[in-house]
C-alpha cells in the first residue's frame, strides 16, 4: 500500500507541475481543483458499478449451482425407481415372446400384402422395362427396374428375418424374380454404350448423358443403404452392391485406352511417316477430348465425381502406356527422334497440355513424365548408336561421290567469289545441321552430344579425305594426262579445307551456348592441323605440277644455250601464267601458303638457285654480264604468280642477283655484294663464292677479301624476314675450287 500511495503522490506531483508551469496559471488553481474532483468522482462511480456487476454475477452463479445440485438429486432418485421397475418386469417380457412372434409374422404379411400387386404384375413390368430399355427411355426403365428389385428385396428380407435358414423359400422368390437380373444387365449395357460415346453424346444430346449419371447415382445410394442394413441384419440382396460408379470409370478408362491405341492408321511398311502421323492424331484427339470434357462433361456430372480430373489422369496413363509400347518397338533413328520430341516437348507445349483452353485445370508442371528416365536414356543410347552408323555411312558416301567428281572432264564449280569448290563441304555440313536441329528439338544435352559426335566423325573423315587426296595425287603422277582437270580439282580440294575450317567454327558457335561447353571449344587444333596438312600437300602437288612442266626450261637458264638464244623464258612465262590463273582461285589463307611454298620451288625462287648453283664455264662467265638483263623477262613472268608483298619480294631477289652479275666495274663488286647480303642475311659463303664464280672476272684475293669482310660484319635478320637462301645448296663443287 505504501508503494502504491507513493506512486500516486508522485503522479499527482507531476500532473500539478505540468499544470502550474507559468505564473498566470495560478489564477486557474480553483478551476483545476474542480476538474480533478469531477474526474475522481467519475472514476469512483465506474469502480463501484464494476464491483456491483461482479457481485451480481457471483450471486447468480451460486444460485444456479444450488439448483443444479437439486436436479442431480432428483435424477438419481428417478434412476433408482426405473432400475427397480425394470427388475420387476423381466418376467413379464419373457411372457410376451408369443406376441413378438405374432408382430413379426404380421409385418411379413403386411409386406406381402403391400407387394401383392407388384408380385402379380411382375411379368408385365418386365415386358415394359424391356420395351423402355430398347426405346432408350433409360430413366423410366430404371424406375420400373427399381420397383421390381424393391419388391424382390423386401420379400427376401422378410423371409430372411423369419427363417434365414429356409433356402427353399429364398430360392423360390429369387426364381420368380429371375428376370430382374437380366433386365439390370441389359440396362447396364445401354449405360455403358452411352458412356463409351460420352464425348460425342455430350455435344449431341447431353440430356441422355445426364440420365445415365442420374441412374448411376440412384444405384450408388441403394448400394450404400443396403450396405448399412447389412451391418445391422447381415442380409444382402442378390446382385448387390452393383458398384456402377466404379464400373463407369472403368468403362471410361477402357474407352480412352481404345481411342489412343486406335489412332494408328498406318505401319512402317505402308508409310515411312507412320509414327509422325500417329502422334499427331493422338495430339489432336487428346486435346479436343479434354477441351470437351472441361467445357461440357463437367456440367453433366456431380462435382464430387471430379470427372475432368479423372479423365485427365486416364488420358495421361493411357498415353504413358502407349508411349512405353512404342518405345519397346524396334524404332529407327528418325522415329526415336519423333517419339522423344513428342514426349519431352510437344506433350507439355501449348499445342497440347499447355493449351490455354485447358488452363488452369491442367498444370503441366504437375504431370508425371510419359516415359521413365531409364527408357528415355535407352532410346537416346539407341539413337546415338544408330546416328553414329548413319553419319559414318553418309560421310563415306559423300566422299565417294566427291571422288567421282574429281575424274570429270569439266572444271569444278566456283563460288560467288570465283574460288573453285566441290559440293562435299556443303553436303557434309548440311547433314550435320539437320541432325543438330533435330537433336535441339529434343533437349540441349542431346544437341551437345550430337555435336560432339559430328566433330568426332569429322575428325576421322578428314583423315580419310587426306588419304584420298594423296591417292588422287599419286594416280595423276603415274599418268599426268589424267584426270583432265587435275589442277582445278586439286585447287578445289585445297579450298574445301578452308571451307571445312569455317564451317566447323560456325557450327560450334551456332550450337554451343558458351564458348566452352561439355568439353567442346570453338578451337579444333587437331582438325585444323589435318586440314592444313591436306592443303599443304595440295599446294605442294600443284607446285610440283608446275615444276614438272618447267624443269627442262629452268635447266636451260644460265647456260650457253640460253646465252646464245633460247625461248625458255617465254615458255616459262606462258606456262606460269596459265597455271597461276588457276592458282589465283585458291582461297586465303592457303593462297599465302602456296606463295610461301613457292619461295624455294617457284620460278622466282629457282632463278636465284640456278644463279648460285650453276657451274660457270669460261665462255659462260664471259657472257654472263651481257646476259644479266635477261632475268627481267623472268621477273615479269614471276609477277603473274600472285600479288602482294610475297610475290614482289621473290621477284626482287632475281633483280638483286642480276645486279651482282651484270655489274661492269669490279671495284664496286664489294658494295653490290654487301647490299645483297644486307637484304638476305641467310646468304652463305658458298652462295657468294658461286655467284662470284658466275661472273668469272673476280680475282682470288678480291673474292677472299669480300667473303672475310662480310663474315666480320654479318647482319642479324629481322623477325619478319622469310629465309630464301637457307635451303639452297651449292653442288659438290666447293667454294675453294670456285675461288681458284
Amino acid at each position: 500500500m505504501k508503494e502504491t500511495d507513493c506512486e500516486a503522490v508522485a503522479t499527482a506531483v507531476q500532473r500539478v507541475a505540468g499544470m502550474l508551469q507559468r505564473p498566470d496559471q495560478l489564477d486557474k488553481v480553483e478551476q483545476y481543483r474542480r476538474r480533478e474532483a469531477r474526474k475522481k468522482a467519475s472514476v469512483e462511480a465506474r469502480l463501484k458499478a464494476a464491483i456491483q456487476s461482479q457481485l451480481d454475477g457471483v450471486r447468480t452463479g451460486l444460485s444456479q449451482l444450488h439448483s443444479a445440485l437439486k436436479d442431480v438429486g432428483d435424477i438419481q432418485r428417478s434412476l433408482a425407481g426405473v432400475s427397480k421397475d425394470w427388475r420387476r418386469s423381466i418376467n413379464t417380457v419373457e411372457s410376451l415372446r408369443d406376441v413378438k412372434d405374432a408382430v413379426v409374422q404380421h409385418s411379413q404379411l403386411a409386406a406381402a400384402v403391400e407387394n401383392l400387386k407388384n408380385i402379380f404384375s411382375v411379368p408385365e413390368i418386365v415386358r415394359e422395362t424391356q420395351d423402355l430399355t430398347e426405346q432408350g427411355a433409360l430413366l423410366q426403365a430404371h424406375r420400373k427396374l427399381m420397383d421390381l428389385e424393391c419388391s424382390r428385396d423386401g420379400l427376401m428380407y422378410e423371409q430372411y428375418r423369419m427363417d434365414s435358414g429356409n433356402t427353399r423359400d429364398m430360392t423360390l422368390i429369387h426364381g420368380y424374380f429371375g428376370s430382374t437380373q437380366g433386365l439390370s444387365d441389359e440396362l447396364a449395357k445401354q449405360l455403358w454404350m452411352v458412356l463409351q460415346r460420352s464425348l460425342v453424346t455430350v455435344r449431341r444430346d447431353p440430356t441422355l448423358l445426364v440420365s445415365v449419371v442420374r441412374i448411376i447415382e440412384r444405384e450408388e445410394k441403394i448400394d450404400r443403404r443396403i450396405l448399412d442394413r447389412k451391418k445391422q441384419t447381415g442380409f444382402v440382396p442378390p446382385g448387390r452392391p452393383k458398384h456402377w460408379k466404379e464400373k463407369m470409370f472403368a468403362i471410361l478408362e477402357r474407352t480412352v485406352t481404345t481411342r489412343i491405341e486406335g489412332t494408328q492408321a498406318d505401319t512402317r511398311e505402308s508409310d515411312k511417316m507412320w509414327l509422325v502421323r500417329h502422334l499427331e492424331i493422338i495430339r489432336k484427339y487428346v486435346l479436343d477430348d479434354l477441351i470437351i470434357a472441361k467445357n461440357l462433361m463437367v456440367q453433366c456430372f456431380p462435382p464430387h465425381y471430379e470427372i475432368f480430373k479423372n479423365l485427365l489422369n486416364m488420358y495421361h496413363q493411357a498415353l504413358s502406356t502407349r508411349m512405353q509400347d512404342l518405345a519397346s518397338e524396334d524404332l529407327e533413328a528418325n522415329e526415336i527422334v519423333s517419339l522423344l520430341t513428342w514426349v519431352l516437348n510437344t506433350y507439355t507445349s501449348v499445342e497440347m497440355m499447355g493449351n490455354v483452353e485447358l488452363a488452369p485445370e491442367v498444370d503441366v508442371g504437375t504431370l508425371e513424365p510419359l516415359l521413365s528416365p531409364h527408357v528415355v536414356s535407352e532410346l537416346l543410347d539407341t539413337y546415338m548408336s544408330t546416328l553414329t552408323s548413319n553419319i559414318i555411312a553418309w560421310l563415306r558416301k559423300a566422299l565417294e561421290t566427291d571422288k567421282k567428281d574429281w575424274a570429270k572432264e569439266t572444271e569444278p564449280e566456283a563460288d560467288q567469289d570465283g574460288y573453285y569448290q566441290t559440293t562435299l563441304p556443303a553436303i557434309v555440313f548440311q547433314m550435320f545441321e539437320q541432325n543438330l536441329q533435330v537433336a535441339a528439338q529434343i533437349s540441349e544435352d542431346l544437341k551437345t552430344k550430337v555435336l560432339v559426335l559430328c566433330l568426332q566423325q569429322m575428325n576421322s573423315f578428314l583423315n580419310r579425305y587426306k588419304e584420298e587426296a594423296q591417292l588422287y595425287r599419286e594416280e595423276h603422277l603415274r599418268d599426268r594426262q589424267r584426270p583432265h582437270c587435275y589442277v582445278q580439282y586439286m585447287v578445289a580440294i585445297v579450298n574445301n579445307c578452308q571451307t571445312f575450317k569455317e564451317s566447323i567454327v560456325s557450327l560450334k558457335r551456332k550450337y554451343l551456348k558458351n564458348e566452352v561447353e561439355e568439353g567442346v571449344s570453338l578451337s579444333q587444333p587437331h582438325m585444323d592441323g589435318v586440314l592444313d596438312a591436306i592443303a599443304k600437300e595440295g599446294c605442294s602437288g600443284l607446285l610440283e605440277e608446275v615444276f614438272l612442266d618447267l624443269e627442262q626450261h629452268l635447266n636451260e637458264l644460265m647456260t650457253k644455250k640460253w646465252l646464245l638464244g633460247s625461248n625458255a623464258v617465254d615458255i616459262i612465262c606462258v606456262t606460269v601464267e596459265d597455271y597461276f590463273n588457276d592458282f589465283a582461285k585458291i582461297k586465303k589463307p592457303y593462297k599465302k601458303v602456296r606463295t610461301w611454298g613457292a619461295v624455294h620451288g617457284s620460278p622466282s625462287g629457282r632463278a636465284p638457285r640456278v644463279s648460285v648453283t650453276r657451274r660457270a664455264g669460261s665462255s659462260v662467265a664471259e657472257a654472263s654480264r651481257e646476259a644479266a638483263p635477261r632475268p627481267r623477262l623472268l621477273l615479269i613472268a614471276c609477277s603473274s604468280q600472285g600479288s602482294g608483298e610475297d610475290a614482289g619480294s621473290h621477284c626482287d631477289t632475281i633483280a638483286a642477283v642480276a645486279e651482282v652479275i651484270k655489274l661492269t666495274d669490279p671495284s664496286l663488286l664489294y658494295l653490290e655484294v654487301s647490299t645483297l647480303v644486307s637484304k638476305y642475311p641467310d646468304i652463305r659463303e658458298d652462295h657468294i663464292g658461286a655467284l662470284l664464280a658466275v661472273r668469272g672476272d673476280a680475282s682470288r684475293d678480291m673474292k677472299q677479301t669480300i667473303i672475310e669482310t662480310l663474315e666480320q660484319g654479318a647482319t642479324q635478320a629481322s623477325p619478319s624476314y622469310v629465309p630464301l637462301f637457307r635451303d639452297i645448296t651449292v653442288p659438290s663443287l666447293n667454294v675453294a675450287k670456285l675461288l681458284k
